[in-house]
């Protein structure tokens, strides 16, 4: 379906969606008309799997909106009214709060209609007269790791390409002569160490190294710097930490041959490790889909549709010429990355969304850094917003435009969210009104928005985001991200590009920094439920809506108990995510002892494999030997050295904890290549975890978490009280690692 089919039948829809949303039912009426519209949304969804997917798809979108709107119709026309004006003011917060939920659904809604999936490109698809294009890697570096950096150039320089195409660049922020000069001797120092240090590395590696007198406009500004001293025709963007496999460019910039008004071509970002929410408490890392798959593997596909996908900071390839046009990077926000796609579509320039995970990067290890994250994407996205209004910037198409409200009206959740914690607690501890409505009138109107909601939900995103793990997560951000956006409205060119601490290890569990607002809206949701028994005591006029209100407390407080779980910041001594995989190979042991193996795990530096049918004896920690695995990215086996550093046996037999030696440079490219370049490994793991469970499912699980965050808690106070008996010290380690600038969502 195109855009313009598409369009058209959703303007078709949208008349028919206000046709009936506004004719007027008395509740009896509207509850049998209700369960009629939810039972052909449900049958249209079950059949949106089969053939003519499409047009089902379009009838579940539609019914579900006229359910949504008819709903809000009914409150704007029969439930705004309060006897004094707190009451009205709490009444009108929580009607605004549902019109911009519903505003982001409806958006959500035109955005993932037809959610495009292009066909994979490789050059060697090109006709043999196709002249390929140079290309600059660009590394922007702030003060990561060298060795960290090191995997990520290794990677970038064994990318399927003419060599005399490509060049790779460090650019190295942590050792502009302005840090050399720094009045501080100690940061002096540190930097002049790092500039040394990344030097001789990129010497070695065939690396260019660029630093740049001054730290102005953060990763915009050392980005554009190196536009200014360098000259391909295509520019790819990795971050320090996104590790790119050997096919990145392969399927990358054949869609810049396509058409030469492609400014740019982006990929999905796949992370390695789990985010601190999954890591702390969900453990669903290797079974669920990753909180960031909804966006990259969905919204971007449905942005992809109406010619809306934007740069997302890195894993993407840029055209030289259309950036030149708009003087580099843009840097009137913190989120330089959609915004400079913003002002390029603006010029009618095409971007291209390719749905393969083709690089390997780095979620935030902690609480502290997942939150100052998301807080500067909030607030440089509410940026874009006030500064640039894309709702009626010229040069846009309707779809763009709708593309970008949607992805910027997202990040004012937090209004909404906290808006949807307060109103409950309003009633029942204060006794305000917020919702002037019977339970009947409730059953035939709000209960089938809300099932028209989870259907849509179900159908759109049901294999990249399990139900009520949203709210959990934006549980988690809201309190942070609404102060952060409260001081943009304030002040649109106040906010600061903040960097974002990756590859911290922690030596022990510890509690987080940002804990107490957590205890204060735990402790609040709790009282409520004693004010709603003392009202439905006193108040039996109001029983039943009080209950429901009381329900609407207990799902908040389910949801800020389990948000308790994340608080505790499990150790992680390691600082290099090790990737499980089904890979086969074998391990000469010496002595022409030669055996099958599997690798259940690997990074650059190391890997897990479990040998069968081996005598243990003779084997000991340290022993040296060779691991040998076919590669399909390199199309070749790979051998490496290795060194054990754990043995165990266990059922399926030895699991010998390897090391590799990667003395020889051409060792650490293969560990390399094993590790990070194979683009299908990816995409098998990233399929194995997109899969839709039912909302009884999801039910359970949440209902689960409310066991694991109280005993976490009385475990963690449990060890500090007897860390304090001992007077031992209990502040947990934190070895600091690279802080590094992520990309907007």
């Amino acid at each position: 379906m195109n855009e313009q089919l598409c369009s058209y039948f959703m303007a078709c829809g949208l008349l028919f969606v206000v046709a009936i949303s506004f004719v007027p039912l008395d509740f009896v009426a509207q509850l049998p008309v209700a369960i009629a519209l939810l039972g052909i949304a449900w049958f249209a969804r079950l059949a949106a799997e089969g053939r003519h997917a499409e047009v089902f798809r379009l009838v579940v979108l539609i019914v579900c909106g006229a359910i949504t709107l008819r709903y809000l119709a009914w409150r704007a026309s029969s439930t705004l009214h309060a006897s004094d004006w707190l009451s009205m003011v709490a009444v009108l917060l929580l009607f605004a709060a549902e019109i911009y939920a519903a505003a982001v659904h409806f958006l959500g809604m035109v955005v993932n209609v037809a959610p495009y999936r292009r066909p994979l490109l490789s050059l060697r698809d090109l006709p043999e007269d196709t002249t390929l294009p140079s290309v600059d890697v660009l590394v922007p570096s702030y003060n990561e790791d060298p060795a960290l950096l090191e995997v990520t150039l290794r990677a970038a320089l064994l990318m399927r390409y003419p060599r005399h195409l490509l060049r790779v660049h460090l650019l190295d922020d942590g050792a502009t002569e302005q840090k050399l000069n720094n009045a501080d001797p100690t940061v002096a120092r540190a930097a002049r160490l790092r500039r040394e240090a990344l030097k001789a590395l990129c010497a070695r590696l065939g690396v260019v190294y660029m630093t740049r007198p001054r730290n102005e406009r953060a990763k915009a500004g050392n980005l554009n710097h190196a536009l200014g001293r360098t000259d391909g025709d295509l520019v790819a963007v990795l971050d320090a930490d996104h590790v790119p496999a050997v096919d990145f460019l392969d399927r990358t910039v054949p869609w810049m041959l396509r058409r030469d008004d492609v400014f740019l071509v982006q990929t999905p970002h796949f992370m390695v490790n789990p985010d601190p929410i999954d890591r702390n408490l969900l453990d669903g890392f290797r079974r669920m889909p990753s909180e960031s798959d909804m966006f990259y593997r969905t919204i971007q596909r449905g942005l992809d549709f109406w010619g809306a996908s934007f740069f997302c900071g890195s894993a993407a390839i840029l055209r030289r010429r259309h950036l030149d046009e708009v003087g580099g990077l843009a840097g009137d926000t913190i989120t330089e990355d959609a915004e400079t796609a913003f002002e390029l579509h603006r010029r009618g320039y095409r971007s291209v969304y390719v749905d393969l995970p083709l690089v390997a990067g780095l979620a935030p290890e902690t609480l502290t850094s997942f939150v100052t994250q998301r807080t500067r994407w909030a607030q440089g996205m509410t940026q874009i917003l006030l500064l640039k209004r894309p709702f009626f910037a010229s040069g846009l198409s309707f779809g763009q435009r709708i593309g970008y409200m949607s992805s910027i009206l997202f990040w004012l959740f937090p209004f909404s969210r906290l808006i949807f914690v307060a109103a409950p607690l309003a009633f029942l501890i204060f006794g305000l009104q917020v919702y002037n409505a019977s339970v009947p009138q409730i059953l035939a109107y709000a209960l089938p928005h809300v099932l028209a909601t989870y259907i849509v939900s179900n159908l759109l995103f049901g294999r990249t985001r399990w139900p009520l793990i949203s709210e959990l997560y934006e549980i988690v951000q809201c309190l942070f991200s609404f102060v952060a956006v409260c001081r943009v409205l304030v002040n649109p060119r106040k906010p600061s590009f903040l960097v974002t601490p990756k590859g911290a290890t922690m030596e022990d569990d510890f509690l987080s920094p940002l804990a107490m607002p957590f205890y204060i809206l735990f402790a609040l949701t709790g009282l409520a439920f004693l004010g709603g028994a003392y009202r439905l005591v006193e108040y039996p006029l109001v029983r039943g809506i009080t209950t429901v209100v009381i329900l609407w407390n207990l799902f908040n407080f389910l949801t800020v108990l389990a948000a308790l779980g994340v608080l505790i910041e499990r150790r992680q001594r390691r600082n290099v995510p090790r990737m499980p995989v089904l890979e086969e190979g074998s391990a000469s042991l010496g002595e022409g002892r030669t055996f099958a193996c599997s690798i259940d795990d690997v990074s650059a530096r190391g890997a897990r494999i479990t040998v069968k049918g081996i005598d243990a004896s003779g084997l000991a920690v340290g022993l040296r030997f060779s691991l040998a695995s076919f590669s399909q990215a390199a199309e070749r086996t790979l051998r490496l050295p290795a060194i054990v550093r754990k043995l165990e046996a266990t059922a399926a037999g030895l699991v010998i904890g390897a090391e590799f030696d990667l003395s020889d440079p051409r060792h650490a490219d293969d560990a390399v290549t094993l590790a990070y370049g194979d683009s299908a490994r990816w995409l098998f793991f990233q399929q194995r975890r997109s899969r839709p469970i039912s909302f009884g499912t999801a039910l359970r699980m949440m209902l689960n978490l409310m066991v694991k965050p109280v005993k976490m808690h009385v475990e963690w106070f449990g060890r500090r009280r007897r860390a304090r008996s001992v007077a031992q010290p209990v502040a947990p380690q934190i070895v600091p690692q690279p802080a590094h600038a992520d990309p907007a969502p």
